[in-house]
């Protein structure tokens, strides 16, 4: 058993499985979670690097869910936080379900604020603890044909500029947020935006790349990182370019019948 210890939330793919592969490969003992059975395949993945791996299978999207997560850890002292899980929901919010865009919100803002609720006191009482939060670049474009997700990276973005603004006291606590822009995992299948021009674009970042980002912004203490020069450049325009032109922008490559 390690002395030190992290949760990688949303881990069997994509970023959080990279993120969970370099805590491993950092002597992290490791305790992933996802809502989906893969992610007991991906547990044993990470055991090759020799740390003690837990696995559970969870829906973050819950209070249940969380508890079932932290009920795993077994009360051991939590050292490094990953809270990457999320989801996506395309086509127009009319269209979409009232279940399915509460799932968005409640994974994407609900259940990720619960976590931290529960995971942060004992880090700010003993001023010792890193936590890493995925957000997005697209919490600064007002995401047509995504607003639901857009609007809870948004939130995600700046809750935790907020929140680390509150706890700066407890300097040995960092909170890092890393914005990806598209990434190709599993993503923009689970979202139905495979028929979209950001969903078929061959040339999103490649999630090894992302994650690294994330982590060596984790370990330096950075409050945040882009990850990506170009989804840099989209961040600084977003600032300066009228909400409307960023909808209407967002709306060409994510409204449904876009792909080439």
């Amino acid at each position: 058993m390690a002395n030190k210890f992290a949760i990688i939330t949303g881990a069997s793919t994509g970023i959080g499985f990279e993120l969970a592969t370099l805590a491993a490969k950092d002597k992290y003992d490791i305790l992933v979670v996802a809502d989906e059975p893969l992610v007991e395949a991906a547990a044993a993945d990470f055991k090759q690097f020799g740390t003690d791996v837990q696995s559970v299978e969870a829906d973050l999207s819950t209070i249940e869910g969380v508890d079932r997560l932290l009920d795993a850890a077994g009360g051991r002292q939590v050292d490094l936080l990953c809270a990457n899980a999320g989801r996506g929901l395309g086509h127009g919010f009319l269209d979409q379900s009232v279940s399915d865009w509460r799932k968005v919100v409640d994974t994407n803002v609900t259940g990720t604020l619960y976590l931290l609720h529960k995971t942060l006191p004992a880090m700010v009482a003993r001023n010792d603890g890193k936590v890493l939060v995925v957000g997005s670049i697209a919490g600064f474009i007002p995401g047509s044909f995504q607003a639901v997700y857009n609007g809870t990276k948004a939130f995600v973005d700046s809750f935790t500029d907020a929140l680390r603004n509150e706890l700066k006291d407890a300097e040995g606590v960092t909170i890092t947020t890393l914005m990806p822009g598209p990434v190709e995992t599993e993503f923009f299948d689970r979202a139905d935006m495979m028929d979209t021009s950001v969903g078929t674009n061959p040339n999103k970042s490649d999630p090894v790349d992302v994650a690294k980002d994330g982590w060596d912004a984790l370990m330096a203490g950075k409050a945040s990182i882009v990850s990506g020069w170009k989804n840099k450049l989209q961040v600084a325009a977003a600032h300066i370019t009228p909400a409307a032109v960023l909808a209407e922008q967002h709306r060409k490559m994510a409204e449904p019948g876009t792909a080439e």
